[in-house]
């Protein structure tokens, strides 16, 4: 039987755009499977609108901040509302870059060097930076899509840079660039559902590219089986390590050294015609509505792991406070 599905989309951030591309794409997809299927456009009052929607299951169609980063989930949660996707810890962590990069590092995987650094200590950027290099990647430490992404090749444009990437939540992450082939990992239902390596005309995966146009793919990657098999179990580790769950993306270079590192986990990936996830589908022979069906049958909630609350919150007014003497 077809569900009652809430997709939600918009948000608040800068990727508003495409997530709404996604969620249209997903609408679409869900309705053609059979669902019944109400738009959620997500912004101030999210809560008051999900309460009186009547809805069995959430499809995150979301990117970004307020939407990719743990807080939306963490509504969900106390909504009692299963939702597709990672749960609010997976999620938080996946999205805050440089915490990312330490979970790696303490779980073995090989990750560029780098560094944060807050809006705040702009005037230390030369002191932190120290021997790091150039060129170097610099992009917003929590947001995705590539927005606010550069790719600095001498210490002039560095500062500007860091100062540009600060708008989109005041922290920055700073990378040693790692030159190689970019291959990114789609994983659905905690298994590797395959690869896809991107090519384009110029350093750097930036948003121009990736939704302008430019941009050649191969499925698969141009890598030989052995090495192709080492970088998806790569990739599946960095999943498992930040404790994901449900579908997404691993982003990894290869590079000319043959040292293939991990630059992110996307916990929720575009679902737009021109995005990865799919095409990685496509070439398993998995269609567009097909793999947002699979996607909506891994929708779940966090297991709290306590007792469950004798009754539903209430509002007691507080007693009187008599005055005078």
């Amino acid at each position: 039987m077809g569900k009652r599905v809430g997709v939600l989309m918009g948000g608040w951030g800068e990727e508003r755009e495409i997530s709404l591309k996604t969620g249209e794409a997903v609408v679409a997809a869900l309705e053609e499977q059979g669902h019944t299927v109400t738009r959620v456009f997500a912004g101030p009052g999210l809560d008051r609108v999900l309460r009186s929607a009547e809805l069995d299951v959430a499809f995150l169609a979301l990117h970004g901040r307020m939407g990719e980063d743990g807080k939306v989930q963490g509504l969900l949660e106390l909504l009692e509302l299963p939702y597709t996707g990672s749960g609010v810890m997976a999620s938080a962590l996946a999205m805050n870059k440089p915490f990312a990069k330490k979970l790696f590092r303490l779980h073995n995987l090989p990750t560029p060097q780098g560094y944060r650094i807050g809006r705040e200590e702009l005037a230390t950027l030369q002191e932190r930076h120290g021997d790091l290099g150039f060129p170097c990647v610099v992009k917003p430490a929590c947001g995705g899509s590539s927005v606010g992404l550069a790719l600095v090749n001498e210490p002039e444009a560095l500062a500007s840079a860091v100062a540009e990437a600060c708008r989109y939540g005041g922290e920055v992450l700073v990378e040693r660039f790692a030159r190689g082939r970019e291959v990114t990992v789609g994983i659905l239902g905690g298994e590797v559902l395959g690869s896809c390596e991107i090519s384009y005309p110029r350093e750097g995966f930036d948003y121009e590219a990736k939704y302008k146009g430019g941009a050649r793919y191969f499925l698969p990657p141009r890598l030989s089986p052995t090495r192709l098999a080492n970088v998806e179990h790569l990739a599946l580790a960095a999943w498992q390590a930040l404790g994901c769950r449900g579908y997404g993306r691993v982003d990894l270079i290869c590079s000319d050294e043959d040292n293939d590192v991990v630059l992110e986990v996307n916990t929720l990936p575009g679902l737009t015609p021109m995005s990865l996830l799919p095409k990685i589908a496509a070439q398993r022979g998995i269609t567009f509505p097909q793999l947002c069906e699979r996607i909506l049958t891994l929708a779940t909630r966090d297991e709290a792991g306590v007792t469950e609350a004798p009754e539903r919150a209430t509002v007691q007014p507080a007693p009187r406070r008599a005055v005078g003497g």
